[in-house]
């Protein structure tokens, strides 16, 4: 009796068999689509760090120096060049003689002695010597320039111990058109005020426009005590308000 021998794959039609015949291909497929994705994704990790990284800060040495003996020794001054001194110009022999004790042999009968008046004629001589030396000078002015003769700009500060005071005030009159019109309003003025304490010139500086020529025009008349600087007068520019209000009286006040 002769036995025959069947695979297990042959007792069912469909099986193993199939799946081996296909396996190769959709292993080939899902190893493609695997190695794209990975490389999508660490292309696109790997460009939003370049683009998005920022420039390195620069690296600055310093040398933290904790005793004077790491100082090292000081710059050679000897290349420096000490100033020159004026040397003065050669002395001019006096014309009158000076009595000098000299042997009877040596006295020439020529000679003359000065007389105190003619003694005192003789002066030190000026020197005229121009040195070349880079050393400082010192000038010392007067009070003009030291508390300055030139008027101040606009905006430059002055400083002063005392502030102006207003010694006359004078009423700004109200303008015809503007009591018209029934227009109030509050002016800012800059006034310039000298060493005497008199307004040399005031600028407009805020407010309605058509105050302007009144505000400036009574602020002009205006006197004041000048501003003190170290015991002196100074010249100061001062921000004066004034206030165009109608009242029963139709006039204007200063604030």
């Amino acid at each position: 009796m002769t036995v025959q021998s069947i695979k297990l794959y042959q007792l069912f039609p469909y099986g193993a068999p199939e799946l081996k015949e296909v396996y190769n291909r959709y292993l080939t497929w899902a190893l493609a689509v695997a190695i794209f994705f990975m490389v999508l994704g660490l292309g696109s990790w790997i460009g939003g760090r370049a683009l998005s990284q920022e420039e390195e800060p620069r690296l600055v040495r310093m040398r933290i120096i904790k005793d004077i003996a790491e100082l090292g020794p000081p710059p050679s001054i000897a290349a420096s060049s000490a100033p020159a001194i004026a040397v003065s110009a050669p002395v001019a022999r006096p014309s009158v003689g000076v009595p000098v004790p000299v042997p009877d042999a040596q006295i020439t009968p020529e000679a003359t002695i000065a007389t105190q008046e003619e003694m005192s004629q003789i002066q030190a001589p000026i020197t005229t010597g121009e040195g070349t030396g880079g050393g400082d000078s010192l000038v010392i002015g007067d009070d003009a320039l030291l508390f300055g003769e030139d008027e101040p700009e606009i905006d430059e500060f002055v400083p002063f111990q005392t502030p102006p005071e207003i010694i006359k005030r004078v009423q700004p009159v109200y303008p015809e058109l503007a009591r018209k019109a029934g227009v109030q309003g509050k002016v800012f003025v800059k006034a310039l005020i000298d060493k005497q304490g008199k307004v040399k010139k005031v600028v407009p500086m805020q407010g309605p426009e058509i105050f302007y020529d009144a505000a400036v025009a009574a602020v002009q008349q205006w006197v004041f005590k000048p501003a003190i600087s170290q015991d002196q007068p100074v010249a100061v520019w001062m921000a004066i308000p004034i206030n165009f209000v109608l009242q029963e009286a139709q006039a204007a006040r200063p604030n």
